[in-house]
């Protein structure tokens, strides 16, 4: 692992070895681990030595390019979730359309069916008027005749 420039840890170890955790613990393995580990953190030292890590102004221009792709990053998400808020916010309205587009046509039927009910009401009351009108005429003229009847019953009666 040293040799492939891989990082030693000790489930690094056991994965590479196919054993389990506990074994790369054990007296005598641990040791021949922690010595590999010293050794790979000693490297940084050698390999700057040898011109293989990189410079401190070469690190801090890494960290600038990626703080500035960073930045457009997020600049890019936030258009991203703004255009995605506007494409809910449209299929909202559609659907919120669709459904308003099928209650006003139910409103309408039922708006239809009431007034088709008010017209079969409003002739049967103007029905029952003018039955009633005609039924207080013949009451009035059946008074009428009744007070004549009994005048004149009354006047024979008197004669007689």
């Amino acid at each position: 692992m040293l040799r492939q420039d891989e990082t030693i840890t000790f489930a690094s170890v056991a994965k590479a070895a196919g054993v389990s955790r506990w074994l790369v613990y054990a007296e005598g393995i641990r040791e021949h681990i922690d010595t590999a580990r010293r050794q790979q953190a000693g490297r940084p030292r050698r390999e700057k030595q040898r011109g293989l890590s990189a410079s401190a102004p070469s690190l801090q221009a890494d960290l600038s390019f990626t703080r500035e792709e960073n930045g457009r990053l997020r600049a890019e998400v936030s258009k991203l979730k703004d255009a995605l808020r506007r494409q809910l916010g449209q299929q909202l309205d559609q659907a919120g359309a669709a459904d308003l587009a099928t209650r006003i046509r139910e409103l309408t039927a039922e708006n239809q069916r009431l007034v088709a009910q008010l017209e079969e009401r409003t002739a049967e009351n103007t029905q029952l008027q003018h039955r009633l009108t005609e039924a207080e005429d013949d009451l009035a003229a059946a008074r009428v005749s009744l007070r004549r009847m009994i005048r004149t019953d009354n006047s024979e009666t008197g004669k007689s």
